[in-house]
C-alpha cells in the first residue's frame, strides 16, 4: 500500500468513527476519493459511468459531492479501480451509507430547497466560516423575531405557518455556534445592515442587543464596514467563504441569490473571493471597535413610546 493509500484510509476511518457535519459533508469526501482512484487507475470518467450504467454527468455529480450515492454503484466502482480488499471495501461502503442518512435538517424539507440543504451541510462541516454582508445581519446571528421579518420581506406570499417554519428552521441552525466545538465565525457587517430598520423599532433594538452577547463569545468574531468606507461595495452581494479542518474538503464560496445559489470550490475563484474578504476585514473597523459601535447603534434607536 503506498503512502497515498495509506493516508486516505485514515481518512475514511476517521470520518467513520468520528463523522462531522452530516451527509454533505460525507458525500464530498466520498467523492473525492473515488475521483482519486478513478484518476490513479487512470480510469476515464466515461468508463467510470458504463460501469454503474450511468452517464458522464453522474460521474461528475457524484465525485463533487453533489447527489447521495447507491452502495451497488460505489461497489462497482471500487471493482473497476482495484479495491478488492474486503476490509478497505467495507470501510467505503459504510461511508457510503452514512453520506445517504438524512441530516437533522431534514425535517424541515417542506420548506428547504435542495441548493440550500446543500450550504446547511458545509456549514455543519466547516471550521471556519467568513461572510460579508450588505443588507441583512447573517442568518446565524438573527434573533428570532429579525428572523421572522426577513422571511416575510423574501417569502411575500408564504403562509404563516410557512414562515413559522421558515424561521424554526433558521434558528435550529444556530446550535452550530453553541456546540461543544464551534466554528470560528467571522462577520463582517456594513453599516447599513445595523441601521437600516427592520421590522419595529423593539425589533431591532433586541437584534442590536443580541449582537453584542455573540460579539463577546470567543469563537465570533464580528467587525463594522461604516459608511465612509464607500469602496467596499467592491464586494458586490453578501458572500460566505467555508473553510473545513479534512484536507479532502475544498474551501468553498457560497453566493446566495433570491431562488437559488452558487457553489465554488474552483481555487482560482475561492483565491478571488478570499482577497475580497481579507481587503475588507484590513479596511473596515478593527473587532474591538464592534461592541462600542454596536452600543452607539443601540443609543441612537428612537426611544420606545
Amino acid at each position: 500500500m503506498t503512502a497515498a493509500q495509506q493516508g486516505s484510509e485514515r481518512m475514511m476511518k476517521r470520518y467513520l468513527e468520528h463523522p462531522r457535519g452530516g451527509p454533505t459533508a460525507l458525500r464530498i469526501v466520498l467523492g473525492t476519493q473515488l475521483r482519486r482512484l478513478r484518476e490513479q487507475n487512470g480510469v476515464s470518467t466515461q468508463a467510470a459511468a458504463d460501469a454503474i450504467r450511468g452517464s458522464h454527468a453522474k460521474i461528475s455529480r457524484l465525485e463533487l459531492g453533489r447527489v447521495g450515492f447507491k452502495e451497488r454503484d460505489v461497489a462497482d466502482l471500487l471493482t473497476l479501480y482495484g479495491i478488492l480488499d474486503p476490509a478497505e471495501r467495507a470501510d467505503f461502503l459504510a461511508l457510503a451509507r452514512q453520506a445517504t442518512a438524512p441530516g437533522w435538517w431534514h425535517q424541515y424539507t417542506d420548506v428547504l430547497p435542495q441548493w440550500f440543504e446543500t450550504h446547511i451541510g458545509l456549514e455543519e462541516a466547516a471550521s471556519v466560516i467568513r461572510t460579508y454582508e450588505n443588507q441583512f445581519v447573517p442568518g446565524l446571528l438573527q434573533t428570532e423575531s429579525y428572523a421572522r421579518e426577513v422571511t416575510k420581506l423574501g417569502n411575500p406570499r408564504a403562509t404563516p405557518t410557512e414562515i413559522e417554519r421558515r424561521v424554526g428552521l433558521r434558528i435550529a441552525r444556530q446550535g452550530l455556534l453553541q456546540r461543544e466545538d464551534p466554528p470560528r465565525f467571522w462577520a463582517v457587517l456594513d453599516e447599513a445592515v445595523l441601521r437600516r430598520p427592520i421590522g419595529s423599532i423593539e425589533v431591532m433594538r433586541a437584534q442590536l442587543a443580541h449582537l453584542l452577547e455573540l460579539a463577546q463569545l470567543p469563537h465570533v468574531t464580528m467587525q463594522v464596514a461604516p459608511f465612509s468606507l464607500g469602496g467596499v461595495a467592491a464586494a458586490g452581494g453578501p458572500v460566505t467563504i467555508l473553510r473545513f479542518q479534512e484536507p479532502d474538503l475544498p474551501d468553498v464560496v457560497y453566493l446566495e441569490q433570491l431562488t437559488s445559489a452558487l457553489y465554488l470550490d474552483k481555487q482560482e475563484d475561492v483565491d478571488n473571493y478570499l482577497s475580497v474578504m481579507d481587503r475588507l476585514c484590513a479596511e473596515a473597523e478593527r473587532p474591538a471597535a464592534t461592541v462600542p459601535f454596536l452600543r452607539k447603534a443601540l443609543e441612537d434607536l428612537p426611544a420606545p413610546k
